[in-house]
C-alpha cells in the first residue's frame, strides 16, 4: 500500500481533488473541489421544514437528519463530479465551530472515509472557510489582496476581521450579544413571517420588497455604541419587540412592512458604521486594505450589499475600496468552501490525524499559522 506521502507526490503533477463535508448546523453538505479553482459538485440538503415547528434549529432533529442525509450527499457529490473515491486525493470536513453533535456527523464520515481508503485528512475552521470563499469564486484579475477586511455575517457570527493571510485573522469587532442573522430570524418571527424555502432572514428581505403604497411612518432605529468597534443586534431586535408590544391594535400588513424596512435599514446602518470605523482606525495605523470581503449567510442579502457599497464609496470616493462577495448560493453553509479552505494544507502535505477532535467553540484567531502556506499569494494554487 503506497503511503500518503507517495500519494501526495503523485498528484502534484495535476490538480489536487478534495471531497469536503460540512454539517455544522442544519445543512448537510458535500462537495468536490480542485486546486485549479473548480467546483465539480456542491450538494446542499436543507432541513428548514424539520425545524420550523421549533422556531429554530433543534440539535437532536438536526443530528438525526444529518445521519440520514450524509451518505446520500456524498454519493451525489461524487456522481455530479463524475468521480469515484479513487479519484479523490484528500478528504476535508468542518472541525468547528458549530453544534457539537452536528459536527460529529461530518467528522465521523470524513475520518472513516479517509482512514478506510488511506486518504489524507484536513479539519477546517468554518468561519475561515467563509472568509476564503472569494479566493475560489472571484476572477483571477479581481482577487482580494492581503491584507483585506472581512465581514463575516451569519446566524451564528457577526465579525469584522483583518485577514493578513489564509490563516491569520486579527479581530477588530464582534457582537456583544446576538448575531445579525439571529436578529433577522427573531424579527421575522415577531412579524409572523413564514420560513419559506430559504429561511426567515431571506423571507424578511423579500417581505421588505412588497409594493405597498402609503406605508405608516416608522422612525429610524439608532446605531448602538457609536464610535465603538463592537456590534449589538440584541438591542435592535428588542427595539422592534417593544414597538410591537406598545401597539394599541394588531399591526396591519403595511405597518409590518414599514417596521421590517426600518429594521433592515438599521441593521445595514450598523454594519456600515462599524465597517467604516474599522477602516478609519486601520488607516490611522497606516493599514489601508484595498478590499472588503463579505461572507456568511446574511451576505446574500441584496439590500445590505447595496448599502455597504454606498458606505465604502462615501468613505473613499477617490480611491475605490473593492467590495467582494461570494455568489449568493455560496454565502450560506456549503462544503465547497470547506474544500477550498483545506487546499493550502493539502498542497503543503500538512494533514490531520484520523483521531483529530472537534472544536464546537473555536476562535478564528486560534487557527495554526502555517509557515510557507502561500500566505500572501493571490494566484491560483495548483493551477
Amino acid at each position: 500500500m503506497r503511503s500518503l506521502v507517495t500519494a501526495f507526490r503523485a498528484c502534484r503533477s495535476r490538480s489536487f481533488t478534495v471531497l469536503a463535508l460540512e454539517s455544522s448546523a442544519d445543512d448537510t453538505c458535500a462537495a468536490v473541489v480542485t486546486s485549479s479553482r473548480q467546483i465539480l459538485s456542491n450538494i446542499v440538503v436543507k432541513q428548514l421544514r424539520l425545524h420550523e415547528v421549533f422556531g429554530g434549529i433543534h440539535p437532536t432533529v438536526a443530528i438525526e437528519a444529518h445521519q440520514r442525509n450524509m451518505p446520500g450527499a456524498v454519493r451525489r457529490a461524487l456522481d455530479h463530479a463524475n468521480l469515484t473515491m479513487q479519484d479523490i486525493d484528500g478528504v476535508a470536513f468542518t472541525r468547528g465551530p458549530g453544534i457539537g453533535g452536528c459536527l460529529s456527523v461530518g467528522s465521523n464520515a470524513a475520518k472513516t472515509l479517509a482512514a478506510a481508503l488511506n486518504k489524507p485528512l484536513v479539519g477546517v475552521h468554518h468561519m475561515q472557510a467563509h472568509a476564503l470563499t472569494p479566493l475560489l469564486t472571484t476572477p483571477i484579475d479581481q482577487l482580494p489582496e492581503f491584507p483585506f477586511l472581512t465581514l463575516l455575517i451569519s446566524g451564528g457570527h457577526t465579525l469584522l476581521l483583518l485577514a493578513t493571510s489564509k490563516t491569520e485573522f486579527r479581530m477588530l469587532a464582534t457582537t456583544a450579544d446576538e448575531s445579525i442573522g439571529r436578529s433577522f430570524d427573531k424579527v421575522a418571527r415577531l412579524l409572523g413571517l413564514d420560513w419559506g424555502t430559504k429561511g426567515l432572514g431571506a423571507t424578511l428581505e423579500e417581505f421588505c420588497r412588497k409594493d405597498i403604497a402609503d406605508l405608516p411612518d416608522v422612525g429610524p432605529f439608532s446605531v448602538p455604541m457609536p464610535g465603538k468597534l463592537a456590534f449589538s443586534y440584541s438591542c435592535l431586535h428588542s427595539s422592534i419587540e417593544r414597538y410591537i408590544a406598545s401597539a394599541k391594535t394588531p399591526l396591519t400588513e403595511s405597518h409590518k412592512v414599514a417596521l421590517a424596512r426600518a429594521f433592515q435599514d438599521a441593521a445595514a446602518r450598523q454594519l456600515c458604521a462599524k465597517l467604516v470605523l474599522g477602516l478609519k482606525q486601520l488607516s490611522m495605523k497606516d493599514i489601508k486594505p484595498k478590499h472588503v470581503v463579505v461572507s456568511g449567510g446574511v451576505a446574500s442579502n441584496s439590500f445590505l450589499r447595496a448599502r455597504l457599497r454606498e458606505a465604502l464609496d462615501e468613505y473613499s470616493p477617490d480611491e475605490k475600496v473593492g467590495l467582494v462577495f461570494p455568489p449568493p448560493e455560496l454565502c450560506t453553509d456549503n462544503a465547497a468552501m470547506i474544500g477550498w479552505a483545506s487546499m493550502h494544507r493539502f498542497l503543503m502535505g500538512d494533514y490531520d490525524d484520523y483521531t483529530i477532535d472537534l472544536r464546537a467553540k473555536w476562535d478564528i484567531r486560534e487557527i495554526p499559522n502555517l509557515k510557507g502556506c502561500l500566505q500572501n499569494s493571490n494566484t491560483s494554487i495548483g493551477k
